[in-house]
């Protein structure tokens, strides 16, 4: 518990226990409890995490994607009772303690949700179609949702109580992240950007050129859904 509040962090994983294993012990220990979503991986993440009342593992039967298992997280984590959600990647890029500078707007109240940005200073470390798929993916999110933010792919988020419910992520796969933007603006919430440092341990994981069309076709078909 930080400041009277209570935080839980939701980590989707999938094919990525091991590094999910040396991801949690690094975790400010405010951190109240940590929820880890396996999503349908082919070895499943080890129940060794579960040694401790602080890490609960949670599994999708099959892979249903990113986004399906980060609801299926923040989902849990409301179940608790949590004042701030920490979403964060399971893959090793994100500094787990740069969830202390990221809940910073939350606990001042200056925001409903925070973005941890890879692009509020030098990016140089992020390889370059993966700079160019976030600034396509940037523009495609202004032009839908009339929302500006500046890396709108980042999985690594603070959530309020109160914007966590507010929020429905309906797009399993990746476009969720762009659908969060959307909610945040369909739901006059208050968003902060805040800068976090990356490690790109696999430098050709992530989204590819047939995900970033997934993306863009998911969120044609959710904006004129909603």
């Amino acid at each position: 518990m930080l400041s009277g509040k209570r935080v839980v962090v939701v980590i989707p994983v999938y094919n990525e226990g091991v590094v999910v294993q040396a991801l949690i012990p690094a975790l400010p220990g405010f951190v109240d409890k940590v929820f880890v979503v396996d999503d349908g991986s082919d070895v499943k993440v080890s129940l060794t995490l579960q040694k401790t009342k602080k890490v609960t593992v949670l599994r999708h039967i099959i892979n249903r994607g990113a986004g399906a298992a980060t609801a299926t997280g923040i989902v849990a984590a409301l179940s608790t009772p949590a004042d701030i959600i920490v979403t964060l990647d399971g893959d090793g890029q994100h500094d787990p303690t740069d969830v202390d500078e990221l809940i910073a707007p939350l606990l001042n109240g200056a925001a409903d949700v925070v973005v941890g940005s890879r692009f509020l200073a030098d990016y140089a470390s992020m390889p370059y179609l993966k700079r160019l798929g976030n600034h396509v993916l940037n523009t495609v999110t202004l032009l839908l949702y009339g929302f500006s933010c500046s890396d709108t792919q980042s999985g690594f988020k603070a959530f309020s109580r109160n914007a966590a419910q507010a929020i429905t992520i309906s797009i399993d796969r990746y476009g969720f992240c762009s659908e969060i933007i959307g909610e945040i603006k369909r739901h006059n919430l208050r968003l902060s950007e805040v800068l976090v440092s990356t490690r790109y341990i696999n430098k050709s994981g992530g989204t590819n050129i047939f995900d970033g069309i997934e993306i863009f076709l998911d969120l044609v078909v959710e904006r004129f859904r909603k």
